[in-house]
This record gives structure tokens, sequence and C-alpha cells, in this order.
């Protein structure tokens, strides 16, 4: 599709090691029945001025997966310039990966635990916070001593101190 578009400038994002060694020209596909895909996508890549493969790792994939599910709904008519995709990539987090230390010693989910097992509030609790650790509950699932949470899809996550 890219060079119908008269593109001759273009850098790949492929998820297989395999793939992009062997289209770089550092290994020989050994599978009789891949044989031709690998010519056909080499003799594709000398179309271009200017060819860039780029492996993505592990955590890549969820970025590649998502390219190619926008690209499958995609509809392209010829007839019209296509505008390149620019895609901004930040590198502070978004979210916080660490949970200090309780002061308590307690792991995060023991007044969660504590309800309900016991159906019992913290001391000093507001009506408020007894009403939020209620709804909150409601997403946990207590089997013995071991806490899980319930995602939407019907998986149990063990919860972790």
């Amino acid at each position: 599709m890219a060079l119908e578009l008269n593109i001759r400038k273009i850098d790949v994002y492929e998820d297989s090691i395999l793939i992009t060694c062997q289209v770089k020209g550092k290994g020989q596909t050994k599978d009789e029945k891949l044989r031709p895909y690998q010519e056909y996508l080499s003799k594709l890549a000398r179309e271009f001025k200017e060819i860039k493969f780029t492996h993505l790792g592990r955590e890549g994939n969820l970025f590649a997966d998502a390219l190619v599910t926008l690209a499958s709904m995609a509809r392209i008519d010829f007839g019209h310039k296509v505008h390149s995709v620019h895609i901004d990539t930040k590198n502070n987090s978004a979210h916080c990966c660490l949970v200090e230390r309780e002061i308590d010693g307690n792991p995060w989910y023991y007044d969660i635990k504590n309800f309900i097992q016991n159906q019992t509030y913290p001391i000093g609790a507001s009506t408020i916070d007894k009403k939020t650790l209620r709804r909150l509950a409601r997403d946990f699932y207590l089997n013995g001593e071991t806490l899980y949470t319930k995602l939407s899809y019907r998986t149990l996550l063990r919860c972790l101190g």
C-alpha cells in the first residue's frame, strides 16, 4: 500500500526478531513454506529509497497490536491524499508505580480484608470512609486468608502486600 501511495521512505516496526533479522539479511528462513514470504518481503524492501526496520521488544508489543488493530479498521480511498499519523510518546509515567509501606506495617488492603472478614470499620473512620470501604469491598473476594480483587471479566487477582 505504501508503494501504491508513492511512499519511498518508511519505518517498519516489527515484533518478531526473527523476521527483522531475516529482512536485514542476517539470516535465512529454514521453513520452506515461509521462504516465499521472506523473498517477497525482501523484494518489496528493495523498492523503497529508505527503509528502516525496528524490532519492538516485549514491552512494545502492546503498541504494535494497537497499530495493527487501527490499520485493520482504516479505509483508504486511493484517490485521496493520506496524511501521516504522528504519535508523541512521553518519558514520564502517567501513574505512580510505587506503593509506599504503610505506617502501621499492615498491607494496603488490610482495612478491606478486615471489613469483609469481621464487618468492622477502622478506628476513627468517618461516615464517608465507611461508605467508601463498603463500596470498595464489593470488588474483592476473600478465600480463607487470601484476598482477591474481582475483575469485570470474572478473573481474580491476588492482592499482594
